[in-house]
């Protein structure tokens, strides 16, 4: 006998072209961003001086980024929570966080991650962009002198978060019958079976090392419980919480 506990729907929308323009939409599989919105964050005026976006195409990674913070999807929810319900996500297109001082000091514990993209990013793994996609650059410059300290990742982490909102909000909002692919999954319970238990660790013994668990969003910021701040105690995660961004690794 076979219990269905979770039904979690994930719908594809691939992106194959990211420009600037008026405003954020999605459209015929083209991702425009608006090219003043970086007016619109409310920046903590002690802590950044300055934050741009730039578009990384395919093949064009060797350049220079500051330490690489995180590489996240674009995703939301539609209808439920995490684990249920109905989620939108787009392929093809992934979002970086990059962050220095002003003067170059690099936001990083225990080694930096900056210098020459296609050789600290090693395209197509788990967690990766794929050689074909397309990077959304979010780097931040942070005020000279700055204390470095758990809130500055904190701040840099919810800025970007902010921005990516926009682009969910939107995302939120397309249609079905626009979507690339259709996906499926259910925690079931399998009455007499074996019972599977995986253990995952992750890291939170520092400023740079920090996940936040279950946020509002799939691999989101906001809402979300920092594993440091309940003392690193065990979580019981459902299959269909993890498939859809309830661990958000800020490494």
């Amino acid at each position: 006998m076979e219990k269905e506990m979770r039904r979690l729907v994930i719908r594809t929308f691939h992106v194959d072209r990211v420009f600037f323009s008026d405003s954020t939409e999605y459209r015929d599989n083209a991702l425009s961003i608006d090219k003043n919105m970086t007016n619109k964050f409310d920046m903590d005026a002690d802590i950044f001086d300055d934050v741009s976006i730039n578009i990384i195409e395919p093949g064009d990674h060797n350049i220079h980024v500051n330490c690489i913070m995180d590489i996240l999807p674009i995703s939301t929810k539609v209808l439920g929570v995490l684990g249920e319900g109905i989620t939108h996500t787009m392929t093809g297109v992934y979002v970086m966080i990059n962050g220095a001082e002003k003067n170059g000091r690099q936001m990083s514990n225990f080694g930096s991650s900056d210098g020459i993209l296609s050789k600290r990013l090693m395209a197509g793994r788990a967690g990766t962009p794929g050689p074909n996609d397309i990077i959304i650059q979010f780097d931040v410059i942070l005020k000279e002198g700055v204390e470095f300290s758990r809130k500055l990742p904190l701040a840099i982490h919810s800025l970007c978060d902010g921005f990516v909102q926009e682009i969910r909000e939107k995302l939120k909002k397309l249609n079905a019958g626009q979507a690339d692919e259709k996906h499926e999954f259910y925690d079931t319970i399998r009455k007499g079976k074996k019972k599977v238990v995986i253990i995952k660790q992750i890291g939170g013994q520092g400023a740079m090392h920090d996940n936040q668990l279950f946020p509002s969003e799939p691999s989101g910021f906001e809402g979300g419980f920092s594993n440091i701040d309940m003392l690193n105690m065990p979580m019981i995660v459902s299959p269909n919480e993890y498939r859809d961004g309830a661990i958000r690794a800020m490494t």
